[in-house]
């Protein structure tokens, strides 16, 4: 087993990474930004290393630094968590190279399924099911308008490098075409330096269900079950759920063994999810592979009891999966809303600035993965997702009630945050039924509804907390009397001033 391993990553990732190393008695080396400075992560591993500024492409994204220092330190392994270097090939091809074991798949692997192209040919050649569209990128407007007039509009482009909902764009009529592929470039271009396209057939109503497979270097391949995520905002998950309400155990047998046999057309081994679009009749279709840990892995770990992480850096290690799959079976039902700092009100825009108030719920069933506390900094430079909240309990219907007394005991203050608008989702009776599609929240007329002072959010009392928050530390700092030479800019210090 590794003794120590570097983990290039932040936040909530990163913490759930460290408490994965304690249990298995290897020592954890978190990186930082200055942004990071006091971040949950780095107060909470063996080791610490400022990385760089503030900005990703200066820390977080600066490959050289990263290995440099796992070297420096003696790291045996170099964990991702998910982002960043997660899916980057030329970072897995640096940290092979470099004799440190990288915590994932190799990078023939990711490279394999990094081009969305290249992974439907793949897919194609070995019977798993995909969209009808182009296995090859489209070169000109002439040639994606007579494709999708063969395929019938609806059409979907897609960038072919893309993730993440960018890169993707509607096209209803040949008319609507031209503007779309150019704009669609111009993203896929900006995003992924990469300006290649390819078309789909639009599915109507499709769900989101995915597959968490995990395989280690010994040819064993198993699978976890399936997750339900097609409550989305622009294009990216907000609740996830396991197992999928609408999957019935003949369609996941089905779905299963593809993700399987996808699994093992590029050679995997790790933990990978493999995601499907399913139409109403539940046929289902590949859309990618995600070569990394996913943010929704938690309520796959609640229904199985499988530690993922743990998996994932054991299997890194050399050793099989230490499951059989007859050995696993679904228990119960879970469910998780990511928390973020956003405005849901107003196009659901970031909202940053200091945590003033932070205070997890707990119970039976109830987990919170999160990165931040008390006087935590919601930052402009990354992403602002604060924590998620994942709720288990016998059945569905209890998961959702579960849930809801989870999103009101959480309470947090001095940013704006989308609990209301979770709980919102969770209430409606699309949701309670099953019956709603990856449309699901573009459709939602939810504006005026969120405003419904009848919903008990503890609104009034985080108010009130953020008040007395503010003044108790502006009290603590009018009272110091430390003299500005004597103060110290080391996060343990800052910590316990």
């Amino acid at each position: 087993m590794f003794k120590k391993i570097l983990i290039a990553n932040r936040g909530e990732i990163a913490v759930r990474v460290i408490k994965a190393c304690r249990e298995l008695g290897i020592k954890s080396a978190a990186i930082y930004s200055d942004a990071d400075l006091t971040s949950l992560h780095a107060r909470m591993a063996d080791e610490a290393f400022n990385i760089g500024a503030s900005p990703s492409s200066e820390s977080y994204l600066n490959k050289t630094k990263i290995i440099e220092l796992a070297k420096k330190i003696d790291a045996d392994a170099i964990h991702p968590g998910y982002g960043f270097f997660s899916e980057n090939t030329s970072f897995i091809e640096e940290v092979e190279k470099s004799g440190i074991t990288f915590i994932g798949p190799t990078s023939k692997s990711v490279k394999m399924m990094g081009s969305k192209t290249a992974a439907r040919t793949l897919m194609s050649k070995n019977k798993v099911p995909v969209v009808p569209g182009t296995l090859e990128a489209i070169s000109n407007v002439e040639e994606g308008i007579k494709i999708s007039e063969n395929i019938g509009f609806p059409v979907l482009l897609k960038a072919s490098a893309g993730g993440g909902g960018k890169g993707m764009r509607k096209v209803t009529s040949k008319d609507e075409f031209k503007s779309a592929f150019e704009s669609t470039k111009r993203e896929a271009l900006k995003s992924f330096a990469n300006d290649e396209v390819y078309l789909e057939k639009f599915i109507e109503s499709p769900k989101h269900i995915e597959v968490q497979v995990i395989a280690d270097k010994h040819g064993n391949y198993r699978h976890v079950f399936e997750r339900e995520c097609s409550i989305q905002r622009r294009h990216q998950k907000i609740i996830e759920e396991a197992p999928s309400s609408f999957v019935d155990s003949i369609t996941r047998d089905k779905i299963t063994a593809a993700a399987i046999q996808a699994a093992k057309a590029c050679s995997y081994f790790n933990a990978g999810t493999i995601e499907f679009l399913m139409d109403t009749n539940k046929e289902f279709y590949f859309l990618e592979m995600n070569t990394r840990i996913q943010v929704e892995h938690p309520v796959t770990e609640l229904i199985s009891g499988i530690d993922l992480v743990k998996e994932q850096i054991s299997i890194a290690a050399g050793n099989i999966i230490s499951f059989n799959q007859n050995d696993i079976r679904i228990n119960g039902y879970a469910l998780e809303c990511r928390i973020y700092a956003e405005d849901p009100e107003n196009s659901f825009l970031p909202s940053t600035g200091k945590i003033l108030l932070y205070k997890e719920p707990n119970g039976i069933g109830v987990r919170v993965d999160s990165g931040f506390a008390a006087d935590s900094e919601i930052s402009i430079y990354y992403d602002p997702m604060i924590a998620k909240l994942i709720c288990w309990d016998r059945d569905r219907s209890n998961a959702i009630c579960r849930m809801n007394r989870a999103l009101d005991e959480f309470q947090i203050a001095g940013i704006t945050t989308n609990k209301k608008f979770l709980n919102y989702i969770l209430n409606t009776d699309e949701f309670a039924s099953g019956n709603y599609d990856i449309n699901f929240i573009d459709n939602l007329n939810y504006t005026s509804l969120l405003s419904d002072k009848s919903s008990n959010n503890n609104d009034e009392y985080e108010i009130a907390a953020s008040v007395l928050a503010a003044l108790k530390k502006s009290n603590r700092k009018s009272s110091k009397t430390k003299s500005a030479s004597e103060s110290s800019n080391t996060w343990w210090e800052q910590k316990y001033e």
